[in-house]
């Protein structure tokens, strides 16, 4: 399902009487049966933003459109049975200790009318499904974190929503168990052609499970693309903060993880980011420059991350030379497949 937003805004009023603007006049175009992250720092207004999209809350201005079906204003009776189309996960899980794991993915399927025969066999496909056949019958409090939040993704898939939302869905899982929990998620959006959309304040959620991602600060868009051309060539100082401060999410180098963060070599800043894409990741191109051109260059911070289809590497330096020459140098890079950001 395509999701459309039109200049949403949002306000509240605090305790004290203050006015709070936590959605800006946003406005994004989410594609039907991809995975489209949403990301911000603390208090940046992704959570409000994703209560507007999910039809939890109207916006106090703009319009909310799903498949060309303008959605923010319908009646409560349609209202109800939109929302039945929608999944939801969240960071704390939100499961009932009272009901076993299985009990657990039956109660969305009991309250939506489905037909009471049929649910067993429901519940049995959707534990094969996050690969949990034999938790059925498990108190929830015997299960581990990463347990828990497949029983309620299971949950969330059990009615066939056209819409999955992550609300920091991992944010309070170990490294390890976060990336099989993206790797399911995944797994999940392309058997079932899912639209998700993934809330989270991690770089390494985007990285390792979108497709698309809109950056929010202030609750605004500041910056949205595909999440390779965010990486290959961020424009916003929020979103090159993000990535430089990117991890792995590995104890040490392997040939997945390749570093386990950004590593500045001098503690400084340079003048210039250079992001490598695909070969460029490879070649020994600041080598040839040196050669090639009267320029110096001094290598401040370096990294590459492995994105689902291709390696983006990123690096801090400073380059210094006679103008005619750095341009010919830059020149050089670009050629080469090497995108130049000033700072």
């Amino acid at each position: 399902m395509r999701i459309r937003l039109e200049n949403l805004k949002k306000t509240y009023v605090s305790k004290e009487g203050n006015s709070i603007t936590a959605v800006n006049d946003v406005s994004l175009d989410i594609s039907e049966n991809k995975i489209f992250g949403i990301i911000g720092k603390s208090g940046a207004g992704k959570s409000s933003l994703v209560r507007l999209i999910s039809l939890l809350e109207q916006p106090d201005e703009g319009k909310i459109f799903y498949d060309g079906k303008r959605v923010d204003i319908l009646k409560k009776n349609e209202l109800i049975a939109q929302r039945r189309k929608i999944g939801m996960i969240f960071q704390n899980f939100n499961l009932f200790s009272s009901r076993t794991a299985g009990k657990n993915i039956a109660y969305p399927l009991e309250i939506s009318g489905f037909p009471k025969k049929e649910i067993p066999g429901r519940v049995k496909e959707l534990l094969k499904l996050v690969e949990l056949e034999d938790r059925e019958n498990a108190p929830i409090s015997t299960l581990s974190g990463g347990q828990k939040q497949r029983i309620a993704i299971a949950r969330a898939l059990a009615t066939k929503p056209d819409i999955l939302f992550c609300d920091e869905a991992t944010s309070a899982l170990d490294p390890q168990t976060t990336r099989s929990i993206l790797n399911l998620i995944r797994s999940i959006q392309q058997k079932m052609n899912l639209t998700v959309v993934m809330i989270t304040h991690q770089m390494e959620v985007v990285r390792d499970a979108c497709d698309f991602v809109a950056v929010i600060e202030k609750g605004r868009v500041v910056e949205q693309g595909s999440v390779t051309e965010i990486f290959k060539n961020p424009k916003s100082e929020t979103t090159r903060d993000f990535i430089m401060h990117i991890s792995n999410n590995e104890n040490e180098v392997t040939e997945d993880s390749l570093t386990p963060n950004m590593i500045n070599f001098s503690g400084k800043n340079g003048k210039y980011v250079l992001h490598f894409a695909g070969d460029a990741t490879g070649q020994p191109l600041l080598s040839k420059l040196a050669k090639k051109f009267n320029v110096d260059f001094n290598i401040l911070s370096a990294g590459i991350q492995k994105l689902p289809d291709e390696k983006i590497g990123m690096m801090t330096v400073d380059l210094s030379g006679e103008d005619t020459e750095l341009e010919k140098a830059k020149a050089f890079l670009a050629e080469n497949n090497v995108t130049i950001q000033e700072i």
